[in-house]
């Protein structure tokens, strides 16, 4: 969507130890990557510490292990943060892990206010479709919209939350829903934000998206044009913005890791080719592809440098980067963009008539019209009325990629000792006044963020501080009776 440069090609990448991932990080920059993004593991998602009796299996498995800022140190170790953006795939613990990441650029001597970069930072779409939440809704709420307001002076650049279709779409929604339901996000996000003090344009232009890149290749080019004319929309009529900027829809894309074989899986090198083709020619500003082995593990070396070699062929050699909008007055595409439109916006009315996204949670619908989606797509899958290629059509006898990623189990031994070593050497002062300081911020009504930043700088864990606030607002336990809060 730009006239005079390139999308940001930025890799999703992250497992292990700090170590393992700051290597991959280099080569990623060294290949020609132009953003970093940050992997999690499932601990430091659920707020969980290595040594945690819940974590023991998951250090390092799905992500980079991060208990504090020491390791959060050696993560981007030789990596100046004030030259580079990035992204980080983390929600229930944004608060802490941006703290992180802001307390390392400090000690790098980087100028904080020029940082630049993402968290994820999306709590809704995890009680919709993910899972990794840790306090209930409400006061889950508040630390986003305390992120909102800190990093408006502290962090002027950064995008403070990445409003997320992509795990929506996972989930098995349609087109059309990805859209609803990620704006109906925003709109709980911007309404809690008014509600908090904040005017629009003072945080509204820091707002980023996060969407998904699926196979039907005029389809989601037409979705990303209909979701940037209706948030244009929103902004203005809804919400009475008056920055330009406000009104900017600016999303990340990742192409669709559902959509991936373990059957034939170099089958999996086109389809993220042409789902990244749609996403760069709907005008995405950002973009990860997959690696072709992602349905059998965490990508190889060699799959992420086929992936990243995909998005430079596009960029390249494909000429489609001539102007913001290729496919626009094309009779289909329009056709297309208006109908998704229509259909998001009445799926966004009728949210508005149940009382809003938290109202509509609750109750089940959004859950339930994305369960009703996927059951309807898998018939058509088992019964072939859709095809997928080497699956249900074309299929041989499998012979699975030789080289699959291996998480050395030694790592998660390797973290828990560095961590227990870390206790034992920080100053116990400075750490209780950090925790004591923030379970007295949560229980009154300041800002949280400086007194996370006080507690991760004394060298509090993830999981201390997580705990700390877990003392204060409860964890969030979905009701199997019914209701969903």
């Amino acid at each position: 969507m730009y006239r005079k440069r390139l999308w940001t090609m930025r890799q999703y990448a992250g497992f292990g130890s700090a170590e393992e991932s700051n290597r991959r990080y280099r080569y990623l920059l060294s290949q020609g990557t132009t953003g970093l993004s940050v992997a999690f593991d499932l601990p430091t998602q659920m707020g969980m510490d290595a040594d945690h009796p819940l974590a023991t299996g998951e250090v390092g498995r799905v992500g980079v292990s991060i208990s504090s800022l020491a390791d959060m140190e050696v993560l981007f170790a030789g990596i100046p943060l004030d030259g580079i953006t990035t992204s980080m795939t983390i929600n229930s613990t944004a608060s802490i892990l941006l703290a992180l990441y802001t307390l390392v650029a400090e000690k790098q001597g980087a100028q904080v206010k020029k940082l630049s970069g993402t968290i994820q930072n999306d709590i809704l779409k995890e009680y919709i479709a993910r899972g990794t939440y840790i306090y209930p809704p409400r006061p889950a709420m508040r630390i986003i919209t305390d992120i909102f307001a800190w990093a408006s002076t502290e962090l002027p650049e950064w995008n403070t939350i990445s409003i997320s279709g992509y795990h929506i779409r996972e989930a098995g929604s349609t087109a059309a829903q990805e859209i609803a339901f990620t704006l109906a996000n925003a709109i709980a996000y911007i309404e809690a934000a008014m509600r908090a003090g904040l005017q629009i344009d003072a945080f509204a232009p820091r707002l980023s998206f996060f969407f998904n890149a699926h196979n039907d290749f005029f389809e989601e080019i037409a979705k990303y044009r209909a979701a940037r004319r209706l948030y244009a929309r929103l902004m203005k009529e809804r919400f009475g913005a008056k920055d330009r900027r406000s009104m900017l829809l600016r999303f990340h894309t990742q192409t669709a890791g559902s959509t991936l074989t373990a059957q034939q899986p170099m089958n999996n090198i086109a389809r993220v080719a042409l789902q990244a083709m749609a996403a760069v020619l709907g005008g995405t500003q950002s973009l990860h592809t997959n690696g072709m082995d992602e349905a059998l593990g965490l990508p190889t070396q060699e799959a992420a440098r086929v992936a990243l070699r995909t998005q430079q062929i596009i960029a390249y050699e494909t000429g489609v980067t001539g102007t913001p909008d290729p496919l626009g007055g094309s009779y289909w595409v329009e056709e297309l963009t208006d109908r998704l439109e229509a259909e998001a916006e009445a799926y966004i009315a009728r949210i508005d008539a149940m009382g809003g996204t938290l109202a509509a949670i609750e109750s089940g619908y959004i859950q339930g019209e994305i369960q009703n989606a996927a059951y309807e797509y898998q018939k058509q899958v088992e019964s072939g009325a859709a095809i997928v290629v080497g699956v249900n059509k074309f299929e041989e006898e499998d012979k699975q990629m030789t080289a699959v990623f291996q998480i050395d189990p030694a790592i998660e031994t390797g973290q828990v000792a560095r961590l227990r070593e870390l206790r034992a050497s920080r100053s116990q002062t400075d750490w209780t006044a950090g925790l004591e300081g923030l379970e007295r911020a949560a229980r009154g009504g300041g800002n949280l963020m400086p007194h996370i930043l006080a507690a991760a700088r004394a060298y509090a864990t993830v999981g201390e501080i997580s705990d700390r606030l877990r003392t204060v607002f409860g964890e969030f336990r979905e009701s199997t009776s019914g209701s969903f809060f």
